[in-house]
């Protein structure tokens, strides 16, 4: 998979992505923001609004991996409401798999 540097390859990837996309624009749409959006919260402060198989899709729809293009961590990543709550227990992936009551939300303050 590519690894994209500068914000001008990720323009021309994702431009080319969406030239030669076929599918739902809905889809398309979802995967380009949540990309976007990923770049500045980090993937797994996401993980804790989408589960693995939405991120699954979103990368083969990019043809990318967001773990080798998304800190862990983003510089936004404490205006999240879920990750903030994860930092205090023990187990991210506990919470990721809803093991842990009361963390999955979407909300940032």
């Amino acid at each position: 998979m590519k690894t994209l540097n500068t914000d001008a390859e990720i323009i021309a990837h994702l431009d080319a992505i969406t030239k030669d996309f076929k599918g739902s624009m809905n889809d398309l749409e979802a995967a380009i923001g949540y990309y976007m959006v990923a770049r500045h919260f980090g993937w797994k402060p996401l993980l804790l609004i989408h589960d693995k198989q939405t991120m699954k899709k979103y990368e083969k729809i990019l043809k990318l991996e967001f773990r080798d293009e998304i800190p862990d961590v983003g510089e936004f990543a404490y205006k999240s409401v879920a990750w903030v709550a994860v930092q205090k227990i023990s187990s991210f992936w506990k919470a990721v798999k809803g093991e842990v009551q009361g963390i999955r939300t979407k909300q940032i303050s």
